[in-house]
């Protein structure tokens, strides 16, 4: 398992707080302890996803709870398309798969304003077709 420092990431441009807040808000939890709950689950599912140097850069964008929970997963050896994230997410928390996309869009749209958009583009097109919806993205495809 990975160990961040606090040194080593630059500082984000949100406190853990506030991005607690944000998701809660986002996604209309009731309390702070379910938006937390909601942010380790997705960011870790997605720690799970993402490799090299996306997966540095990524981190230095998240406060250091938030890089905690995505780092702490070993990346899986074969990569899920976006549903299947969601699926697997589902499946990981007990809930069903639409409320696992709810979840999932609450934190990853957070998540995409801290990464901005040029790291955005350099994560998506490392992973599997679907993943842009989930970020808040439309998902261009080309015409046969």
């Amino acid at each position: 398992m990975p160990v961040l420092s606090e040194q080593a990431l630059a500082t984000p441009a949100m406190t853990y707080d506030q991005m607690l807040e944000r998701v809660r808000y986002e996604g209309a939890y009731p309390t702070r302890e379910r938006a937390e709950d909601t942010v380790r689950a997705v960011l870790a599912a997605l720690g799970r996803q993402i490799t090299g140097d996306e997966r540095v850069d990524l981190a230095a964008c998240l406060p250091l709870e938030a890089a905690r929970a995505f780092t702490c997963q070993i990346p899986a050896t074969e990569q899920l398309t976006g549903w299947g994230f969601v699926k697997d997410l589902a499946g990981r928390i007990g809930g069903t798969p639409a409320t696992a996309r709810w979840d999932t869009g609450a934190v990853l749209n957070v998540v995409a304003q801290l990464a901005g958009r040029d790291l955005l583009d350099r994560v998506l097109a490392q992973l599997p077709p679907g993943y842009s919806l989930l970020f808040g993205r439309a998902e261009l495809t080309r015409a046969a």
